[in-house]
């Protein structure tokens, strides 16, 4: 049984992790997420086997990373990097490197996947993360301010087709069915210090977190796993099947 539950508003992939995510109209999910989703990382030295995340340095989600070119499952296209006072690189520039080390106080070494595939870990905790319009709204309520959908990092916003903030909270072992791609909701997403990043100032407001641990038990979007891959594209109806 399928039943019409929303649009996808907006997909935006990370292509560098922890810097700012570059919105597209369509992509691929691939058996991992979004294509070229944080296929891009700084691994720190100081940490082993550790990524250098916003939670380190908050001023990485000031550096605005795209992709240049088509999705390619041979090669990824090359990425522009544009910092926050507005410097252009590429990735693989060392001058790039030595300034987030710089920045961070730590020893750096830029990593790169596969297009085919990117592990847990630089991907985050599942392959795909959404969020809903109802529910920005209702977070909008509890902060008693206008939140950015950006602080939360999401891969999809959809828009709802009935303004039922947290339903998607009740679709868990559900699929959702996106264009030419299946994916199933698996579980919430724990927030952590990086939504109280501005993403245009990188300034820091503690409160929003605060009000997400004490009024939504630390919960905000969900972890949805690829189950069929595919094109999706911004427009597309979304259907619940059970």
């Amino acid at each position: 049984m399928e039943k019409l539950v929303g649009t996808l508003n907006e997909i935006t992939r990370y292509p560098v992790k922890s810097f700012r995510g570059e919105s597209v109209q369509t992509t691929t999910i691939e058996s991992y997420g979004l294509y070229g989703d944080r296929s891009h990382a700084f691994l720190d030295e100081t940490r082993a086997g550790k990524f250098l995340t916003a939670t380190q340095l908050p001023e990485m989600i000031g550096y605005a990373a795209e992709f240049n070119g088509e999705e390619n499952l041979e090669k990824f296209p090359s990425i522009k990097i544009t910092s926050p006072e507005g410097k252009v690189y590429k990735w693989g520039d060392e001058t790039l490197t030595r300034e987030l080390e710089e920045l961070s106080g730590r020893m750096l070494s830029p990593i790169q996947y596969e297009p085919a595939y990117i592990p847990f870990g630089a991907i985050e905790e599942e392959h795909i993360l959404l969020t809903t319009d109802a529910s920005l709204k209702e977070l909008e309520k509890i902060w008693e301010n206008k939140v950015d959908n950006r602080r939360f990092r999401p891969n999809f916003l959809i828009t709802l087709n009935e303004e039922k903030s947290f339903i998607e909270e009740t679709w868990f072992g559900k699929s959702l069915l996106i264009g030419e791609a299946e994916i199933e909701i698996i579980r919430y997403c724990d927030r952590c210090m990086i939504v109280t990043i501005d993403p245009d100032t990188c300034d820091r407001q503690s409160s929003l977190l605060r009000k997400i641990v004490k009024e939504r038990s630390n919960h905000f979007g969900v972890y949805a796993s690829v189950k069929k891959t595919g094109k999706v594209s911004v427009g597309d109806l979304i259907y619940l099947k059970d």
